[in-house]
């Protein structure tokens, strides 16, 4: 009995997209012809809105920052512990209150000016990474790689480390309150999990992450305008003992008051941070300059007050012996409240961590995505929009720094590192301002002032090798290294079938854990 024949209808969700597709459209335009159905047109506006929010639905690192939110990361990050724990580097090698004062101003100055040549360059090449992207553009692989890698190895791990054990100091001192020494176990084991945590939440939602980061940058900002509202009150009480002769015991020799300026400008670490993020600043033309403009006069001025505070209540011995002087001036000033001052640390500290660890994360992102890391540091979490295995990468090279023994040792070394590549960042505004006149600048700084920095820039590198020779050799021996790991794994390497094989397995074992893919480029 012959069968009968029946009619093929297309099954595949491929073919059958377009008719479900042509099928809503042509009822979507007929019942709003009607008239019908408002919220047809409403729910399309809706989606369309949506889409645009998401940058078409593109998988990339999307633009949720805004001006405010630059002004909170770059504030939170200068501001850590030191203000709170250690000013007194500055007065030990100025010698008097009047030349400490002013070496605070002019460090603010200089950072300023340091922080306005880097948004010629970030507005010049809007990409995130930093000072990566602009040496990579200017002097070409290997130099950028070399920062890359010694921000891998050393900078980037030592930094937050440092920060994470000053947290765990303080938020785990009331508990020890007898001790001298606090326990190393329990320091360290809470330093790693606020690691964790603040890179599950950065892994997780980049508007908790800003929220968070605005929160704590606003409460360490509001600790410091209560000491300088103690220390006012304290001036205003006629305890002026200290500027009656404020220049009196001043150090004047090159040597002290290059020194003095080295602590001076450290202080003021992290106003390049805001370069790391640009590709996620909304309209980064106007809110990078803006948010630099913004943030630096204000650190500057806390600095500089908070520093008038201390000097209205405390002596420079007192300074000098204290380990917190922060809480040093509580106890004097504040009565219970230097009870809550260590929290205070903390708190500070913790805001500081969590801006380090969403921008610096950008840049190991963004060194995959130009092939000088594996390609799984490139993938973006299509869930959460974020950059998760550079993070957890981060997260990774923090936790084993915090495992060794000889961390702080390697902070000297971090700070020269820093000085050499914003030196390198600075030589590479001058080179192409040289080689490429003609190219769109939407700010352009003044060129002397650029030249002056970069002799700041000279400065801050030459003077710690005179002073620490030995620091020299630790950071050439780490510089040295990177140009094999370069040859190595960056260009001989990738030839190898194996070798290919064996990462694109790393890539795809890490794009099933944190549901990831590769940067949709933006056309």
């Amino acid at each position: 009995m012959p069968t009968k024949s029946r009619e093929v209808y297309p099954t595949a969700p491929s073919e059958l997209e377009p008719l479900l597709v042509t099928a809503c459209e042509k009822l979507v335009h007929r019942v709003s012809d009607n008239g019908g159905c408002e919220w047809v047109r409403k729910n399309e506006e809706k989606q369309e809105k949506k889409k645009e929010d998401d940058d078409d639905g593109n998988v990339r690192l999307k633009k949720e920052l805004g001006l405010m939110d630059g002004v909170g990361i770059v504030v939170g990050i200068i501001i850590g512990s030191g203000i709170f724990v250690s000013p007194k580097g500055v007065l030990q090698y100025s010698g008097s209150v009047g030349v400490a004062l002013l070496v605070w101003a002019m460090s603010g100055a200089i950072s300023m000016v340091g922080a306005l040549c880097y948004a010629e360059l970030g507005t010049m090449i809007p990409r995130s990474g930093g000072d990566y992207v602009y040496i990579l553009e200017a002097f070409g692989e290997i130099p950028a790689f070399l920062f890359l890698w010694v921000s891998l190895v050393v900078t980037l791990p030592v930094s937050n480390t440092v920060v994470s054990l000053t947290f765990a100091n303080y938020i785990i001192k009331p508990a020890f309150a007898t001790c001298n020494v606090l326990p190393d176990v329990p320091v360290r084991l809470i330093a790693a999990l606020v690691v964790c945590f603040l890179t599950w939440l950065n892994c997780t939602n980049v508007k908790w992450t800003k929220k968070v980061q605005g929160v704590f940058t606003m409460g360490k900002v509001c600790a410091l305008i209560l000491i300088i509202g103690a220390g006012i009150y304290h001036l205003a009480s006629g305890h002026t003992e200290l500027y009656q002769d404020p220049f009196q015991d001043s150090k004047t020799s090159i040597t002290s008051l290059s020194a003095a300026f080295c602590q001076g400008l450290f202080s003021f670490g992290g106003w390049n941070c805001l370069n790391f993020v640009v590709e996620e600043l909304k309209n980064p033309y106007r809110n990078l300059p803006l948010s630099i403009l913004i943030s630096m006069p204000i650190v500057t001025l806390v600095y500089f007050f908070v520093n008038v505070a201390y000097f209205a209540v405390l002596e420079p011995s007192e300074v000098f012996a204290s380990e917190a002087v922060a809480i040093s001036f509580a106890s004097r000033a504040l009565g219970v409240v230097m009870y809550a001052m260590p929290a205070c640390v903390a708190l500070s500290t913790f805001g500081t961590l969590n801006g380090l660890l969403f921008s610096c994360s950008r840049l190991f992102f963004v060194g995959a995505r130009e092939g000088h890391l594996p390609q799984s540091l490139a993938l973006i979490s299509t869930k959460h929009y974020t950059p998760v295995p550079a993070l957890v990468f981060q997260c990774v090279m923090t936790l084993l720094m915090l495992s060794s023994s000889d961390t702080m040792a390697l902070i000297n070394c971090v700070s020269f590192s820093i000085s050499l590549f914003v030196l390198f960042s600075i030589t590479s505004l001058l080179w192409l301002r040289y080689t490429q006149p003609d190219r769109k600048r939407p700010i352009k700084i003044w060129l002397w002032v650029v030249v002056l920095f970069f002799f700041v820039s000279l400065f801050l590198v030459v003077f710690p090798v005179i002073e620490r020779p030995v620091e020299l050799g630790l950071n050439l021996a780490v510089l040295v290294a990177g140009v094999p790991v370069y040859y190595i794994f960056v260009r001989a390497a990738p030839r190898s079938k194996r070798f290919n094989s064996f990462m694109g397995s790393i890539t795809y074992v890490c794009q099933l854990l944190c549901l990831g893919l590769p940067e949709e480029k933006q056309e």
